[in-house]
C-alpha cells in the first residue's frame, strides 16, 4: 500500500493507554496492587522497547484527571508507586539517553513528588534518544481550556488580533507543545476508546485496540501494533491518489 511522506513504516510518536493492571490481578485472585507492580514492569520494558526500533517519543498514560475519583487508598497507592519508580528508574533512563517529561495538572500533586519529578526532568533535559512522556493528573478537555485561556490571556493583553487566532496558536500552549502529534495511539484491555486523553493531539492518529491486558502488553504486542500502523495509509483529508504521491 502506498504510503505518504509522513509515514515511514515507524511510528515517530507513539501514544498509549495502559489498561487492565487491575483486571489482570483480579483474573489471577491477586490484589490490585499487584497488578500495578506488574504494569510498572510493562512500563520499562515498552521504553526500552521503543527506543530500539527507533521510535522519537512515547506517551504514556499513567494517571487521569478522572482516576482522582478512585478511592483513596488505591489514589494514594498509585501516587506511591509513581514515586518508587522515579526513584528506581529515572537513573537508569538517563544512562539510555532517554529525556523524561511530565504532562498534566501537576499542581494537583504533592510538593514531594514535583520536587522529584523536576529533578528527573532536569537530570535528563540534554538525553535525545528518546522523550519519554508521563502524562499525570492529565485530561484532554483540561488540557485544550488551559490553552485557550493562554490564547484569550495573550489577546486581552494585545499581543494578537483575536482574527488572527488559529490551530497553531492553541497548539503553542498544549502540554505537548513542541513535540509531534502522535502518529499512533495503543490502548490496551479491550476497552475501544480515548478515555479523554490527547483529544488535540489525536485528530489523524492511527488507532490500535488490543485485548491484552498492561501487565501483558511485551514486544510481541508492540510489534503487531507497529506491523498494523506500517499497513495504514494516512490520508490527512485526502483522496488515495494524493495521499500516495505526497
Amino acid at each position: 500500500m502506498a504510503k505518504t511522506a509522513e509515514h515511514s513504516g515507524v511510528p515517530r510518536h507513539i501514544a498509549v493507554i495502559m489498561d487492565g493492571n487491575g483486571r489482570w490481578a483480579a483474573a489471577r485472585a491477586l490484589p490490585r496492587p499487584a497488578g500495578h507492580r506488574m504494569g510498572v514492569k510493562a512500563v520499562k520494558q515498552i521504553v526500552e522497547n521503543c527506543a530500539q526500533r527507533g521510535v522519537q517519543v512515547l506517551t504514556l498514560f499513567a494517571f487521569s484527571s478522572e482516576n482522582w475519583k478512585r478511592p483513596k487508598e488505591e489514589v494514594s497507592m498509585l501516587m506511591s508507586r509513581f514515586l518508587q519508580a522515579l526513584d528506581d528508574e529515572v537513573a537508569e533512563l538517563h544512562q539510555n539517553g532517554i529525556r523524561l517529561t511530565f504532562a498534566g495538572n501537576l499542581q494537583q500533586l504533592s510538593p514531594a513528588l514535583r520536587e522529584r519529578m523536576d529533578a528527573a526532568v532536569a537530570l535528563t533535559a540534554g538525553n535525545d534518544k528518546m522523550t519519554l512522556v508521563i502524562a499525570i493528573a492529565y485530561g484532554g478537555r483540561w488540557d485544550i481550556v488551559c490553552a485557550t485561556r493562554r490564547v484569550a490571556e495573550r489577546a486581552v493583553a494585545g499581543e494578537l488580533r483575536t482574527a488572527d487566532i488559529d490551530e497553531t496558536h492553541l497548539s503553542e500552549h498544549l502540554a505537548l507543545a513542541g513535540l509531534p502529534d502522535p502518529d499512533l495511539l495503543i490502548r490496551t484491555g479491550g476497552e475501544q476508546r480515548i478515555s479523554n486523553f490527547l483529544l488535540w493531539n489525536l485528530a489523524y492518529t492511527e488507532l490500535y485496540f488490543c485485548d491484552a491486558l498492561w501487565p501483558d502488553f511485551g514486544e510481541r504486542e508492540l510489534d503487531a501494533a507497529i506491523a498494523h500502523f506500517s499497513r495504514r495509509q494516512r490520508r490527512f483529508g485526502l483522496v488515495p491518489e494524493q495521499a500516495g504521491t505526497r
